[in-house]
Order: C-alpha cells, then sequence, then structure tokens
C-alpha cells in the first residue's frame, strides 16, 4: 500500500475518481428524483433514464476502446472531463430557459465521453505500474466504486432535498471539473509502442471481433454476457418501485437498499481477493452469478424489509465475484494487444442486451407485475451460468501460472 501511494499517478487517479463519483453520484439521484416528481412516478420516464445512461456505452465502447489505444490516454481523461464539465452547465442552461426533460441529457452525454475515458484509463494503468502493482492498484481502485455505493445515494438524495435540481446539477460539473484538475498531475504521456500504427481504425476494430470469435472461452463469456445484461436490463431501472410499490415506503428509501448492497460489496470484495488465488476465475463467475439469481428471485417477491436488505447485502458481497471473474478471464485468454479491442466488443454484448430490455422494463412492468419481472431475470442469470459451465474445469494458462509465481 505504502509503496502504491508514493506513485504519482496512483494518488492523481484515486483523487480524480473520488471526484468523478462525487458528480456521478449526485447526478444520478438528482435525475432519479426529480424525473420522478415530474412524471409522478411513471415507470417508462424513470428507464428511460438507464437508456441515457447505458445505451451510449452499447453504441460507444468498441469505438472508444479502439480510440483509447491510438490516443495520448492523459489528454483523452482530462478532455472527457471538462467536456463532461460543459454539458453539465449547458444542461442547467437549458433548465433555467427550457425544459425540465433536458435533465436526461446530463446523463447522456456523460456516458457518451465516458465510453472514451474509461479504457484510456485502464492504458494508464498499464503505462505508469509495474505488473505486479496493477492488481493491487485495481484493488483500490474497485474499492473506491464500493464506498460509493454506500455513500454515493445517502450524499444524492440529500443535495436534491435540500438544493433541488439546478444546485444538484451545478455540483456534478464543478466534481467533473475538479477531477480533470487532478487528472494533470499524472506524469505525461510516454508511448508503450516500438513502432507507429499503421492499419486503419476501422482494420483494428475488424481484428478486434475476429479475435474474440476465434477464442472459444471469450465466445461464451460473450453468451453469458447477453444472458447477463438482459436481465439487468429488467430490473435495473425498477429498483425504485421495489421501494414504492412492494415495501411500500417513499422512494428516497432507495438509497438503504443501496448502502446495504455497496456494503456487501466491500466485504465480497475482501473475500473475493483472498479466494481468487485459488479459485479459478469461471468458477467464481459462476458462484457470483448464481447467488445474483437466487438473490434477485427473494427480492422481487419479499414485501419485508429486512428481507430485503439481507439479500441485497447477499447480492452485493458475491457481485465482486462476477466483476473479478469477469476481468481475470478475459485478461488469461488475451492477447495484451487486443485487450482493449477484446473489451470493447464484449461490453457492448452486455450493454446493448441491457439497453433492450431496460427499454421495454416501464412497458412490460405495466403489463406484468414486479415479481414477475425479477423472476425471469433470474432465470436469465442461470441461464448465462449454463453457458460458462462448460469451462468449469478449464486450468489456469501456463502464462497465468508463471506471472502468479513471480509476483
Amino acid at each position: 500500500m505504502g509503496q502504491l501511494l508514493k506513485n504519482r499517478f496512483v494518488r492523481a487517479i484515486f483523487v480524480s475518481a473520488l471526484f468523478l463519483q462525487v458528480g456521478i453520484w449526485v447526478r444520478n439521484f438528482a435525475v432519479l428524483l426529480f424525473v420522478m416528481e415530474k412524471t409522478n412516478g411513471n415507470a417508462l420516464a424513470v428507464s428511460m433514464i438507464s437508456v441515457a445512461e447505458f445505451a451510449p456505452i452499447f453504441i460507444f465502447s468498441f469505438i472508444g476502446g479502439t480510440f483509447a489505444d491510438r490516443w495520448k490516454p492523459k489528454k483523452t481523461m482530462i478532455w472527457c472531463d471538462f467536456l463532461s464539465a460543459v454539458s453539465i452547465f449547458a444542461v442547467i442552461l437549458a433548465l433555467v430557459f427550457g425544459t425540465w426533460k433536458a435533465v436526461f441529457f446530463a446523463t447522456l452525454i456523460s456516458a457518451i465521453l465516458s465510453q472514451f475515458s474509461q479504457p484510456s484509463g485502464m492504458k494508464l494503468f498499464k503505462m505508469h505500474l509495474q505488473e505486479e502493482l496493477i492488481q493491487s492498484a485495481m484493488s483500490i481502485y474497485q474499492t473506491i466504486f464500493a464506498i460509493f455505493m454506500i455513500l454515493g445515494p445517502v450524499l444524492g438524495t440529500f443535495v436534491f432535498q435540500q438544493f433541488g435540481i439546478d444546485i444538484s446539477i451545478m455540483i456534478t460539473g464543478i466534481a467533473f471539473l475538479l477531477s480533470a484538475a487532478a487528472l494533470t498531475l499524472i506524469p505525461a504521456d510516454h508511448s508503450m509502442e516500438k513502432g507507429e500504427k499503421t492499419t486503419t481504425l476501422w482494420e483494428e476494430m475488424k481484428s478486434g471481433i475476429r479475435y474474440v470469435l476465434a477464442k472459444r472461452e471469450l465466445k461464451l463469456l460473450g453468451i453469458c454476457f447477453m444472458a447477463a445484461g438482459l436481465g439487468i436490463g429488467l430490473i435495473q431501472p425498477l429498483n425504485i418501485f421495489l421501494v414504492t410499490e412492494r415495501l411500500s415506503l417513499p422512494k428516497e428509501n432507495l438509497q438503504w437498499l443501496l448502502m446495504v448492497n455497496g456494503v456487501g460489496m466491500i466485504l465480497g470484495g475482501v473475500f473475493s481477493m483472498i479466494f481468487s488465488k485459488t479459485t479459478p476465475p469461471q468458477r467464481l463467475l459462476m458462484m457470483g452469478m448464481l447467488a445474483n439469481a437466487i438473490g434477485m428471485s427473494i427480492i422481487g417477491a419479499s414485501t419485508l424489509l429486512w428481507v430485503t436488505l439481507i439479500v441485497e447485502f447477499m447480492c452485493g458481497f458475491f457481485m465482486p465475484s462476477i466483476q473479478i471473474g469477469i476481468n481475470t478471464m478475459i485478461l488469461q485468454n488475451t492477447d495484451s494487444d487486443y485487450i482493449g479491442r477484446v473489451n470493447g466488443t464484449l461490453s457492448p454484448l452486455f450493454t446493448g442486451s441491457m439497453v433492450v430490455t431496460m427499454s421495454m422494463a416501464g412497458y412490460l412492468k405495466d403489463q406484468w407485475t414486479i415479481v414477475t419481472m425479477f423472476e425471469l431475470s433470474a432465470a436469465l442469470f442461470i441461464i448465462g451460468v449454463l453457458f460458462i459451465l462448460p469451462l468449469y474445469n478449464k486450468a489456469v494458462p501456463k502464462k497465468m501460472e508463471i506471472s502468479k509465481d513471480s509476483v
């Protein structure tokens, strides 16, 4: 830990992440609660918030990942945060002089820019850290996100209730500017390649797709991604209706469900880090997906707050198993030259599937019941587990074994 925090890049990227998370959570909860108020809890309007957040991931993820390999990552991240802040301030003007529906653009534009920023951030970890420090740095980086799963909903709800939508959006813009300022402290970009690229952007995108299709493990992981995306898309926009309809509580109580889930994620992250050294990633992934499938089916049926909170904790506890399992499987089965493009290929499979069911979630919820939606989501997670099952006994690649022994 001490060696990590002495690194100038690590300090800057962690401070940037803190500001970015403040902005994201204040924005997300301000927009959610504002739309709930304006539409009287219209399920379609609420689901469109999630579409605005995740549709750009489907559309721009592969393009952003490919450009991240061509552009200077530090400059890319700074410009993305700066332009996100500019777009946020433009939304404030639209709210004051135009229509309240402009709040959707606060989420949309930031989500588009994040598809160029996120892969650049991964490249910076590779550029500025020794191989043996990357896993520890990524673990701390992910812990920041888990902590904000607890603090974020409380912070976002408090800011909106105390100051309203205009100030909430302004705080978001300022947080993005501070994140960009922190990134300027990162050491200058330097080339990680010996020669310049001679291929075109289109050729690189096609080679990434061909690479995924040629690898059995990546193809099965992609199908698992699709099943999980379809399942999450069905319920992600509807969590607030668990609070208002199943638990008969005010909408603001959603923050407590997310807080408990976040506590579970932090403890589950520690658990997964310990057991990831001895447990193959595909088993971690299967364990996490199976636990979340069971949890979704119970949460959808529950009308008792204490039952819902316990199961939310369980789902959060096993979520890092899914994240670590997926990331490790990708790293184990992908050459370093293709990691960005493989991520850019698999992510749209997940988010594209999620956006499809998110777009229908509000309509389907009105046609069926929220219980049916959660049970169907659980079934889709089970289907995802079945596609990973053929890899259950797959051995760790020799390269990975050597690297583990050398650390």
